[in-house]
């Protein structure tokens, strides 16, 4: 077999891009183009060489690829393209030759023939440097705890805000997901169980709802070395949005539409007719109360017979439809020269909600959102040494709901949350309580209820919510390589504004109760049929963000020295609606230095302040240092462990601040209070003045020292790479309320800096990528526990250690031990009586902690065990000639939640409430053995429904959440039509839960708007 060699033949031809457009309006797509101009012309062989195979490597938009490894796959030497992206490798034919570069699929190629042309798919751009705040890191030589991903991983989730699309992908980020309402629906987040500071290219702004497709990379910054520069926000970590900017190259266009549908996740599983009352009368028996329901009544709710006086409404199926449309349209263009680079996107959603709307009306009253997005990142080269940059961003949120108003703000927006009360009535209404219409048509009600389910869905008008927000970035970069070698300045003035309003349309409806005479059916109403109202806006919620920034940096090589150093200026201005301007100022700077990538150490720190502590008292300091060593570099492991590419240790300490502080909380203020006359006849009326919440004058940030150790593990050329990392996080001076405090003074305690918590845990992460032959896979996984337990609470005398929140863990639930159920009288006899309450068998009974013999307030105890919570998240995929899948499951352990409310209990609102099916397994004489619920009682139980350990679900899951599929048709096939590619996927969010509970899901419960189960289908096209 013949040896491989490289023979490039020609000069190198490096091409010249220049600017052909202009930008035209932000709301449709630059059109500039970039060409190459001609230089000399290419030599080429006029002759094959036997055994000698060469050819052109290029993306799918013809760019030639440089640096594209090539060997053949029985041999040892490697071969390079060239800047053109040509190559010779010499090779015999049938042999298989390999072809590999970061970022693209690796292919195999049999060899036939003298020339092979390949054309190369994107699958993940090299992550050779690591975003950190205010620049970029070389990824060798950080020793921060950082974790990214990117927009491959984004794109695959059909999302309304970005961070949903998280849930999983890092280690150390957790999300839970309160509601599915939509607009509405973003997940939480929490950074080593800290919410984290938010930033959208380097600017500290909240913009969650952001289409995938303009990110770049999503960035966590974990430790304080990390998050020193950040001041009084680093305490929580933070979290870096960065989007997407133009490079050197021809024009590229890139559209994507996608449809889907939404089905709720879980709804709770209610009773019919026939069993609600069947058990609605056992609880009255199990009252001492006489039974309401006869065996008529029951045999009608059973057949249906009488639809109208023994109704039997499946309020879910009603009111709700089966699923909802999800649409989403995007289409970006970038490219640019080498004096001008651009990227522009517009995107466009539609997520309708699950609500059935009616034919009557000729308004909305469905819960939809609509939100339309343009951003345009744009860098000019001024000159060689000066560069601009200009970010815009606009979006415009368009949401409608039913007319039940509830207007309040929610996620920084003005928006109406009366769906939930809809979502509250469909939970709580029994089958049985009235018919969804009379005969003639006419909404059923009575006196009980007066509001019709599916007439606050359709009948009582709607809302509007509006909300525009709008941002500009504009810096100004100078390299001074003309000055001194490796310094730049930066110069960066943002502006960042919102508006959101809520017009309510409301009007009222009546409900009829018909009764079967004589003379056929009467009616009685309730209520008054209305018309629409005009409505009023209610602009609530208005937010102005200034910011504005001075940097400069130095980042030189001497020999085997390199030294980074950056330093930061910058002040930030918030104003909310009425409120007086929050100011942060912030100094800032970090020093870094390696010795040949091998010994790696790093300060930082801040001096920051913020305008609503004392004079005085505004500013403090922030230090954090870090030492890394990479192991891997070490001669005596580089030079006979060639597997090992990468082992290294590092660690770093810190103190961070977290500016929790009220509304200039050091001032005593003053607010009328009652009046009273004065003088002769009917006197004059005065106001008396009274004194608030008492003022701290001696307030100031909570902070928190941080530790971090960790291990890079890269092996087998990085193709398996490993990351662990252990935190341990002190957080003290925490803002509370003291205890220990009196009423005696008439007044109410203000906040102070007392408590202390302990953040500690372990962040993994592993990842594999190979290729067999053609068929290229991946495997990464990540998990993160978390312990956080109080340290010191002020708080008011427990005379025992297990009522004390002190040692506990922060989201620690207090109540009462379960021990089962009361059996019969004699169990009752002997057992401890509980304060207040007379037992009767099938009732809870509850552990006597301190043996008085009474249940009371001392057998108080935590319900939760102090184990850290566990979250994880394994994905996993292939590619393989076009076709391409990717996965991730996520999940949660050691978690439990709360179920108690009207969801979990039966017939609340005094007897007018629903009845569920974990009832139907309720304590009887007959199922006393194997019941796991207690007897029922009509209304609120004060023994059974007391808060303990009974009503502790697990909250133990794993979700399938997210899953692709997609095919890309052969670049050949898509040439032929002039584009550059044409990919079809089919994709879905939260496809299946595994959990110990199938009667509700584990983090969206109760009586909310469900979370949403997406099946979604799209095409992608490029040219």
């Amino acid at each position: 077999m013949m040896k491989p060699y490289l023979k490039v033949k020609g000069r190198h031809v490096y091409g010249k891009f220049l600017l052909k457009g202009l930008m035209m309006a932000m709301f449709f797509p630059i059109s500039l183009s970039a060409q190459t101009n001609k230089g000399s012309k290419e030599t080429k062989n006029s002759t094959d060489i036997p055994g000698v195979v060469k050819g052109k490597l290029t993306n799918i938009y013809g760019e030639p690829l440089f640096g594209v490894n090539i060997r053949s796959k029985t041999g040892e030497t490697v071969v390079s393209s060239d800047n053109k992206g040509e190559y010779s490798l010499m090779i015999d034919s049938g042999e298989v030759a390999i072809f590999s570069l970061k970022g693209y699929l690796t292919q195999e190629v049999s060899i036939s023939g003298n020339k092979l042309n390949l054309v190369f798919t994107e699958s993940e751009k090299p992550q050779l440097s690591v975003y950190r705040l205010y620049d970029t890191q070389k990824k060798a030589t950080s020793i921060l705890s950082t974790e990214s991903v990117y927009t491959r991983d984004l794109i695959s989730s059909p999302v309304t805000a970005i961070n949903n699309a998280l849930t999983g992908r890092m280690s150390g980020l957790t999300t839970l997901q309160s509601t599915g309402i939509p607009g509405l629906d973003a997940a939480e987040f929490s950074l080593r169980g800290q919410n984290p500071t938010i930033l959208i290219n380097g600017v500290p702004r909240d913009v969650s709802s952001i289409d995938p497709e303009e990110i770049e990379s999503v960035t966590v910054l974990k430790d304080a070395l990390a998050t020193a520069m950040l001041g009084l926000r680093g305490s929580g970590g933070a979290i870096m949005i960065t989007t997407k900017k133009g490079e050197v190259g021809k024009q590229k266009i890139a559209f994507t539409a996608q449809t889907g549908l939404q089905t709720p996740i879980r709804l709770p599983k209610t009773l019919d007719a026939f069993n609600y009352a069947t058990l609605y009368n056992e609880a009255l028996n199990n009252d001492g109360k006489p039974a309401i329901y006869t065996p008529a009544d029951l045999e009608a709710y059973r057949t249906g017979s009488d639809p109208m006086g023994h109704p039997n409404v499946d309020w879910y199926k009603e009111v709700m439809r089966n699923n909802a449309p999800f649409t989403r349209y995007n289409l970006s263009t970038s490219g640019g020269g080498n004096n001008a680079r651009y990227f522009v996107a517009v995107d466009y959603l539609d997520q309708q909600g699950l609500l059935k709307t009616s034919d009557k009306n000729t308004y909305n009253t469905n819960s939809d959102f609509k939100r339309y997005i343009v951003r345009t990142n744009i860098d000019v080269d001024l000159n060689k040494n000066l560069t601009l940059n200009l970010n815009l961003f606009g979006r415009i949120e368009n949401g409608n709901a039913p007319g039940t108003s509830f207007i309040g703000a929610f996620g920084g927006r003005t928006v109406n949350l009366g769906i939930n009360t809809i979502f509250n009535a469909l939970a709580t209404t029994p089958n049985s309580a009235y018919p969804l219409f009379n005969p003639d048509g006419s909404l059923g009600g009575n006196k009980d209820f007066q509001n019709n389910v599916y007439g606050l869905s359709t009948q009582a008008g709607y809302t509007l919510s509006y909300m525009r927000e709008m941002s500009a970035d504009l810096s100004l970069k100078r390299t001074m390589d003309d000055l001194v070698k490796g310094l730049w300045i930066k110069g960066l003035v943002t502006f960042n504004t919102n508006l959101s309003e809520a017009t309510s349309r409301g009007k009222t409806f009546a409900v009829y109760q018909g009764t079967n005479g004589p003379s056929g059916i009467t009616y009685q109403r309730f209520g008054t049929d209305g018309t629409i109202s005009a409505g009023n806006s209610a602009n609530t919620n208005q937010y102005k963000n200034f910011y504005s920034e001075f940097s400069a940096g130095y980042d030189r090589s001497f020999g085997d020295h390199h030294v980074h150093a950056l330093a930061s200026a910058n002040v930030q201005n918030i104003s909310i609606y009425s409120d007086l301007p929050l100011t942060y100022n912030t100094l800032a700077g970090t020093l870094s230095y390696d010795y040949k990538e091998k010994y790696l150490a790093e300060v930082a720190m801040s001096y920051s302040g913020l305008n609503r502590y004392p004079d005085g008292k505004s500013y403090g300091l922030f230090p954090a240092v870090g030492l890394g060593w990479n192991i891997a570099k070490e001669g005596f492991i580089a030079d006979h462990v060639k597997w090992l590419n990468t082992l290294k240790l590092r660690s770093t300490y810190g103190r961070t601040g977290n500016a929790n502080v009220g509304y200039f909380v050091y001032n005593q203020y003053f607010a009328d209070g009652a009046g009273y006359y004065f003088g002769p006849g009917s006197g004059t009326f005065v106001y008396s003045v009274g004194d608030q919440t008492l003022a701290n004058p001696n307030v100031t940030w909570e902070k928190a020292d941080k530790f971090n150790l960790g291990v890079d593990v890269g092996l087998f050329n990085d193709k398996l790479t490993l990351t662990a990392e252990y935190y341990n996080n002190k957080f003290f001076d925490l803002m509370q309320t003291r205890g220990k405090s009196t009423s005696i003074i008439g007044n109410t305690y203000p906040l102070e800096n007392i408590g202390t918590t302990r953040y500690k845990g372990i962040d993994l992460t592993a990842s594999y990528r190979n290729h067999v032959n053609n068929f290229n896979y991946f495997l990464s996984g990540n998990v993160t526990s978390n312990n956080k337990i109080i340290e010191y609470q002020d708080e008011v005398f427990r005379e025992y250690d297990w009522m004390k929140r002190t040692g506990q863990r922060t989201d620690q639930t207090f109540g009462y031990l379960a021990n089962g159920f009361y059996q019969n009288a004699a169990d009752i006899a002997n057992s401890p009586k509980t304060v207040g309450y007379i037992p009767i068998p099938g009732d809870l009974k509850y552990k006597d902690l301190n043996n008085d013999g009474i249940i009371n307030q001392f057998d108080v105890t935590g319900l939760k065990n102090n184990k850290p919570m566990i979250y994880y998240g394994l994905s996993f995929g292939f590619d393989y000639k076009g076709f391409d899948f990717s996965a991730l499951l996520q999940g949660a352990a050691n978690r439990t939640v709360y179920m108690g409310g009207p969801t979990q209990w039966e017939f609340q609102n005094e007897g007018k409430g629903q009845a569920f099916e974990q009832h139907l397994n309720r304590w009887t004489p007959e199922t006393a053995a194997t019941a796991t619920y207690p007897r029922l009682s009509i209304g609120a139980n004060p023994n059974n429904q007391m808060t303990s350990s009974f009503w502790l679900r697990s909250g133990n899951y794993m979700r399938l959440k997210n899953l692709e599929v997609g095919y890309s048709l052969p670049q050949r096939l898509a040439a032929k039509v002039k584009l550059a590619s044409i990919r079809v996927f089919a994709n879905g969010m939260n496809l299946y839960t595994f959990s110990d509970s199938k009667d509700y899901d584990p983090e969206t419960f109760g009586v909310s708007y469900p979370a949403q189960r997406i099946v979604n289908a799209g095409i992608t096209i490029k040219l």
